[in-house]
């Protein structure tokens, strides 16, 4: 029941960064874990101290940090990556099968004030320290999906202005979510319902490249074209994808409950892309 894949505050990772300068810094980070072990973990899946998602949704764990992940999803972290499944294979080519398939316990200490942008830093030192991981980015110019809205100006009945909503010091009204985290639920009659509140465009871009990617719809990075700027409320209610020869064919699809919710549509273009690219990494020595 992975419905909306990408949008889900991470356990689950995978249409890109939200911030073009963490895009760029392939460099080490000079912050770094207090204390910190790394060992190889073959057992039951333990959950993080936080979601080490590209957005902001942050449970400060005061200084005690956890995660049970392998190597690509904390370089994901890190760089602050939303990856479609063709950019994290173009990732992943040159690199050994474990980097995306063993999980590496990480148990670190960390001052009580880091903020979630300081854990990533501290992840960058690590990765680099404890896995010599070396990369870069490439910005090629790629064939994309432009995000606009259907009708110029006027985004849909379900997308609306942060200010015109619930504050994000109230408790989140029933059928709401919280504030900086993408999140999705069961809704009535088998649907799913997903959102966030106090989210950004790009954000929202990622959002829809990976809910139509989990679809099957698209294999495309989607970028924001929409003009809209602020932060924004929204919630779109759809099927789940249809698994399997004999799943039944959903009602409508995603693109379809986005256009008809949201008010926005694709269109396809070309931009230039910032692309990581690993050049190294090797298994830690377990401490």
């Amino acid at each position: 029941m992975r419905f909306f894949l990408g949008a889900m505050a991470i356990c689950l990772t995978t249409t890109f960064a939200s911030n073009a300068q963490d895009r760029q810094t392939s460099a080490p980070s000079t912050m770094r874990f207090e204390v910190a072990s790394v060992r190889p973990d073959d057992g039951p899946f333990k959950p993080p101290s936080f979601a080490l998602s590209a957005d902001n949704s942050f449970r400060d764990p005061q200084g005690r940090f956890h995660a049970d992940f392998s190597p690509e999803v904390y370089i994901q972290f890190a760089y602050k990556l939303w990856l479609t499944d063709e950019e994290r294979k173009d990732m992943l080519a040159n690199v050994p099968e474990w980097v995306a398939h063993q999980r590496f316990d990480i148990e670190a200490t960390a001052p009580v004030t880091a903020t979630k942008d300081d854990y990533r830093a501290m992840m960058k030192t690590l990765l680099a320290e404890r896995f010599g991981l070396k990369l870069h980015f490439e910005d090629k110019d790629k064939p994309v999906l432009a995000m606009v809205l259907v009708k110029d100006g006027t985004p849909g009945p379900k997308l609306i202005p942060h200010e015109k909503g619930q504050p994000c010091n109230e408790k989140p009204l029933p059928g709401s979510f919280d504030c900086y985290v993408y999140g999705a639920h069961p809704d009535k009659d088998g649907m799913w319902m997903a959102g966030s509140r106090a989210t950004t465009m790009d954000l929202i871009a990622n959002f829809v490249g990976s809910v139509a990617g989990n679809y099957g719809e698209i294999s495309r990075r989607v970028v924001d074209r929409t003009g809209l700027t602020g932060l924004w409320d929204f919630t779109v209610v759809a099927p789940p994808p249809a698994r399997g020869p004999d799943a039944p064919v959903p009602a409508f699809t995603a693109l379809e409950a986005i256009r008809d919710q949201l008010g926005i549509r694709l269109k396809s273009t070309r931009a230039m892309v910032s692309l990581p690219m690993i050049d190294h990494i090797t298994k830690p020595e377990e401490n």
